[in-house]
Protein backbone atom coordinates (compact mmCIF):
# COMPACT_ATOMS: atom_id res chain seq x y z
CA UNK A 1 0.00 0.00 0.00
CA UNK A 2 3.03 2.46 0.64
CA UNK A 3 4.29 1.75 -2.51
CA UNK A 4 1.42 2.86 -4.34
CA UNK A 5 1.18 6.08 -2.11
CA UNK A 6 4.28 6.86 -3.28
CA UNK A 7 3.75 6.08 -7.15
CA UNK A 8 0.79 8.03 -7.31
CA UNK A 9 2.23 10.98 -5.59
CA UNK A 10 4.90 10.34 -7.92
CA UNK A 11 2.66 11.00 -11.00
CA UNK A 12 0.68 13.45 -9.60
CA UNK A 13 4.25 15.07 -9.57
CA UNK A 14 4.91 14.72 -12.96
CA UNK A 15 1.40 15.21 -14.09
CA UNK A 16 2.32 19.21 -12.45
CA UNK A 17 5.72 19.25 -13.52
CA UNK A 18 4.16 18.83 -17.48
CA UNK A 19 2.24 22.42 -16.92
CA UNK A 20 3.58 24.58 -14.54
CA UNK A 21 7.18 25.27 -13.55
CA UNK A 22 7.62 25.69 -10.20
CA UNK A 23 8.25 24.09 -7.08
CA UNK A 24 5.67 22.56 -5.13
CA UNK A 25 4.06 25.03 -2.61
CA UNK A 26 6.22 27.85 -4.25
CA UNK A 27 3.93 31.32 -4.53
CA UNK A 28 3.94 31.54 -8.02
CA UNK A 29 4.42 29.46 -11.54
CA UNK A 30 5.92 29.93 -14.80
CA UNK A 31 2.91 29.97 -17.37
CA UNK A 32 3.55 29.97 -21.23
CA UNK A 33 0.64 33.14 -22.27
CA UNK A 34 0.23 33.20 -26.14
CA UNK A 35 1.13 36.41 -26.67
CA UNK A 36 3.74 37.44 -24.24
CA UNK A 37 5.39 34.37 -24.06
CA UNK A 38 6.51 32.77 -20.58
CA UNK A 39 4.69 34.59 -17.46
CA UNK A 40 5.00 34.68 -13.65
CA UNK A 41 1.86 34.11 -12.16
CA UNK A 42 -0.26 32.25 -9.03
CA UNK A 43 -0.40 29.01 -9.12
CA UNK A 44 -4.19 29.41 -9.75
CA UNK A 45 -2.63 30.76 -13.41
CA UNK A 46 -3.52 34.36 -12.56
CA UNK A 47 -1.20 36.42 -13.94
CA UNK A 48 1.78 38.65 -12.00
CA UNK A 49 2.57 42.41 -12.90
CA UNK A 50 4.54 45.03 -10.96
CA UNK A 51 4.10 48.72 -11.75
CA UNK A 52 6.85 51.15 -13.21
CA UNK A 53 5.59 53.72 -10.37
CA UNK A 54 7.34 51.57 -8.14
CA UNK A 55 10.33 50.53 -10.12
CA UNK A 56 11.04 54.09 -9.89
CA UNK A 57 10.82 54.35 -6.81
CA UNK A 58 13.25 51.46 -5.96
CA UNK A 59 11.16 48.83 -5.42
CA UNK A 60 9.16 50.97 -2.56
CA UNK A 61 5.47 50.19 -2.18
CA UNK A 62 3.17 53.00 -3.71
CA UNK A 63 0.19 50.94 -4.36
CA UNK A 64 -2.26 51.13 -1.50
CA UNK A 65 -5.72 52.17 -0.91
CA UNK A 66 -8.28 51.73 -3.84
CA UNK A 67 -4.97 51.12 -6.35
CA UNK A 68 -4.55 48.04 -4.26
CA UNK A 69 -7.67 46.55 -4.65
CA UNK A 70 -7.91 46.78 -8.17
CA UNK A 71 -4.10 45.23 -8.16
CA UNK A 72 -4.45 42.91 -4.96
CA UNK A 73 -1.12 42.29 -3.51
CA UNK A 74 0.51 39.22 -3.53
CA UNK A 75 1.11 38.17 -0.14
CA UNK A 76 3.88 35.73 1.17
CA UNK A 77 1.60 32.98 3.21
CA UNK A 78 4.42 31.69 4.46
CA UNK A 79 9.13 31.41 4.00
CA UNK A 80 9.21 33.04 0.09
CA UNK A 81 12.48 30.85 -1.80
CA UNK A 82 15.09 33.17 -3.09
CA UNK A 83 14.71 30.88 -6.07
CA UNK A 84 12.14 28.90 -7.52
CA UNK A 85 13.34 26.08 -9.56
CA UNK A 86 12.45 26.55 -13.78
CA UNK A 87 12.25 30.34 -13.10
CA UNK A 88 15.40 32.71 -13.50
CA UNK A 89 15.26 35.39 -11.30
CA UNK A 90 15.30 36.94 -7.18
CA UNK A 91 11.97 36.32 -5.06
CA UNK A 92 12.23 37.35 -1.77
CA UNK A 93 9.32 40.01 0.60
CA UNK A 94 8.41 43.32 0.93
CA UNK A 95 6.94 44.63 4.22
CA UNK A 96 3.82 46.62 3.49
CA UNK A 97 2.78 49.92 5.16
CA UNK A 98 -0.28 47.26 7.16
CA UNK A 99 2.42 45.22 8.16
CA UNK A 100 1.82 42.13 5.90
CA UNK A 101 5.00 40.47 3.90
CA UNK A 102 4.39 40.90 -0.28
CA UNK A 103 6.40 38.54 -2.67
CA UNK A 104 8.72 40.17 -4.90
CA UNK A 105 9.99 39.29 -7.89
CA UNK A 106 14.26 41.03 -8.95
CA UNK A 107 12.93 43.70 -5.83
CA UNK A 108 9.64 44.87 -7.37
CA UNK A 109 6.19 43.88 -5.50
CA UNK A 110 4.01 42.00 -7.66
CA UNK A 111 0.37 41.95 -7.75
CA UNK A 112 -2.69 40.42 -9.55
CA UNK A 113 -5.27 42.61 -11.55
CA UNK A 114 -8.62 41.61 -9.82
CA UNK A 115 -10.42 42.12 -13.06
CA UNK A 116 -8.70 39.13 -14.74
CA UNK A 117 -9.20 35.55 -14.44
CA UNK A 118 -6.76 32.82 -15.20
CA UNK A 119 -4.93 32.66 -18.10
CA UNK A 120 -5.76 36.42 -18.90
CA UNK A 121 -3.38 38.85 -19.14
CA UNK A 122 -5.58 41.94 -20.05
CA UNK A 123 -3.40 45.14 -18.32
CA UNK A 124 -0.14 45.00 -19.99
CA UNK A 125 1.38 48.49 -20.12
CA UNK A 126 -1.73 50.06 -18.92
CA UNK A 127 -1.10 52.72 -16.39
CA UNK A 128 2.21 51.66 -15.92
CA UNK A 129 1.37 47.95 -14.97
CA UNK A 130 3.60 45.21 -16.62
CA UNK A 131 2.92 42.00 -16.95
CA UNK A 132 6.42 39.89 -15.52
CA UNK A 133 8.16 38.57 -17.87
CA UNK A 134 10.22 35.52 -17.02
CA UNK A 135 12.64 33.09 -18.64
Amino acid sequence: MRILSILALALAGLILASTTTAAVGAPVIKYRDDQFGSVLATPKKQALYYWRVEKRAGGKIRCTGSTAKAWPPLYAKRVVPQNIRGIAGTFGTVRRPDGRRQVTFNGLAIYTYAHEGPTQVLCNNVNGWFVVRVR
